[in-house]
């Protein structure tokens, strides 16, 4: 039973990481007008993505630590 939610918060901390980078990427925009560079940021946006980046670490932490726990 251990195994397989490991299995669940790997699959669920991969999720999280690639919303979480897609997020981050997506949160900051630059345009060029004339060599002058303009850049506009969210910052919710980037809050967000850090948050489901650090779940995605937990997630994976757990997820290995039950796969690695010994059954009783």
């Amino acid at each position: 039973m251990k195994k397989i939610i490991g299995i669940i918060l790997i699959v669920i901390a991969l999720g999280l990481g690639y919303m979480g980078i897609t997020g981050f990427q997506q949160s900051t925009s630059a345009v060029k007008i004339l060599g002058i560079e303009l850049r506009a940021e969210d910052k919710g946006g980037k809050e967000t993505a850090i948050i489901q980046l650090a779940l995605a670490v937990a997630s994976l932490v757990g997820g290995v630590v039950l796969i690695n726990a010994k059954e009783k």
